[in-house]
């Protein structure tokens, strides 16, 4: 009995980091938009896409994010950049997530939810 339940927790445990690095890679509805088409008509809560590159981290879980037609702020939790790839200002990528806006103080960023490298 305990060895059968070992073995469980132990398959359990080796099982859960593949699933978790799993993610859906085929196409969106959510439509991709230039960092300067987002910033100025992108609403609150917003799902959005950007295809661009990571330009600087600054710091925690912030990053600056840029296009050919500007620059933003974006959120990126570490759980969200793909295992063993490294990613630098010259790895095309796509980020979509969610465009915060704060009505009071006009700051935005995009809470990233998933991140692509693009070839």
């Amino acid at each position: 009995m305990k060895k059968s339940t070992v073995a469980c927790t132990l398959a359990l445990a080796l099982a859960l980091p593949f699933a978790a690095s799993a993610q859906y890679s085929g196409p969106s509805t959510v439509p991709a938009l230039s960092v300067k088409q987002l910033l100025e008509t992108g609403q609150d809560d917003q799902h959005a896409t950007v295809r661009g590159f990571i330009v600087s981290h600054d710091g925690g879980e912030h990053y600056t994010f840029a296009d050919d037609t500007g620059r933003m702020r974006v959120e990126i939790d570490a759980k969200h950049f793909p295992p063993g790839v490294k990613i630098d200002d010259k790895v095309r990528v796509e980020l979509t997530g969610e465009f915060d806006k704060d009505r009071l103080t006009g700051k935005t960023e995009l809470d990233v939810k998933r991140l692509s490298v693009l070839r």
